[in-house]
C-alpha cells in the first residue's frame, strides 16, 4: 500500500522540524547569552560582591540574586603573612648593689708622760691640803691612759737620824699610795720605794746649821714624794 501525503499533512511535517531546530536555536543562544551575561575578571574568574553572590552585566535576562556562580571562585592569595609571635625574654635579673663599708679610721695613740711632786712637813707623813689637790689633777691628767705603773718614790731631810729618815720616807710613799687608790686607781699598778735623807734635792752647802725654822724651810723640797707615770692614749 502506498502512503501519500497529502500536501496539508506535508506542511505539517515541515512546520515541525522547522520548530524543532529554531527551538535548539534559541536555546544554545539563550545558554551563550546567560554565560556572557556574568561579570567577569581578567582571569575569566566571576567578579562576586561582598555577600558572596556574582556579578552579572546587563546583557540576557535579568540575573537571579541568590543563585551561585556557574564557575568556582579561586581563593584570595596572601599577599602578606605575619611572623608568628616570638617570646619576649625576661629581662636579667639587676646584680644586687655592692655596699662597701665606710673605712673606719684607726684611732691615733699618743704617747704621754705625767709626774707630780707633793711636799710634806717636816716630820710628818700626812698629807696637806696642797699635796692633796696635787694629786687630785695627777689623777684627772692620766685618766683615759693605758699605762703601765705608776711609780712613787718618798724622801726626807737630813734634820734626824738615818733610820728614821728611812722610816719617814715609806710612810709618807704609802700616804700618797692610799690616796690614790682611794681615787681609782689599782693598788697593783702602784709601785712605791721609800729613799731615806739619800739622793736629797738640796745641796749640803746651801742649808747650814741645825733643827732652825730657817734650816727646816731650806730643806723642804727634800721632804716631798715623786710620782710619775708614762703610757699612751687616744689623740682628742
Amino acid at each position: 500500500m502506498r502512503s501519500t501525503l497529502t500536501k496539508k499533512q506535508a506542511l505539517a511535517v515541515a512546520c515541525s522540524l522547522a520548530l524543532g531546530a529554531f527551538s535548539a536555536t534559541v536555546n544554545a543562544q539563550a545558554r551563550d547569552i546567560n554565560e556572557k551575561a556574568l561579570l567577569v575578571d581578567s582571569r575569566g574568574a566571576p567578579v562576586m560582591s561582598g555577600a558572596g553572590l556574582c556579578w552579572h552585566t546587563g546583557f540576557g535576562p535579568a540575573p537571579s540574586w541568590t543563585a551561585g556562580c556557574h564557575a568556582p571562585v579561586p581563593a584570595p592569595v596572601a599577599l602578606y603573612v605575619a611572623p608568628a609571635a616570638q617570646p619576649v625574654a625576661a629581662p636579667a635579673p639587676r646584680p644586687a648593689p655592692v655596699v662597701v663599708a665606710a673605712a673606719v679610721p684607726l684611732p691615733v695613740y699618743e704617747k704621754v708622760s705625767f709626774d707630780a711632786n707633793v711636799l710634806f712637813d717636816s716630820d710628818k707623813s700626812a698629807l696637806r691640803l696642797a699635796g692633796r689637790d696635787t694629786l687630785d689633777r695627777f689623777v684627772s691628767d692620766i685618766r683615759g691612759l693605758e699605762a703601765r705603773s705608776v711609780f712613787a718614790v718618798g724622801y726626807a731631810d737630813r734634820m734626824g737620824t738615818e733610820a728614821s729618815n728611812q722610816i719617814l720616807s715609806e710612810d709618807r710613799v704609802k700616804t700618797v699610795k692610799a690616796y690614790l687608790v682611794s681615787k681609782g686607781i689599782a693598788a697593783d699598778r702602784i709601785q712605791t720605794s721609800g729613799r731615806g735623807e739619800m739622793q736629797p734635792t738640796t745641796y749640803l752647802t746651801e742649808c747650814k746649821g741645825a733643827n732652825t725654822p730657817t734650816n727646816v724651810a731650806c730643806m723642804q723640797p727634800d721632804r716631798n714624794v715623786f710620782i710619775e707615770i708614762s703610757g699612751s692614749r687616744i689623740v682628742k
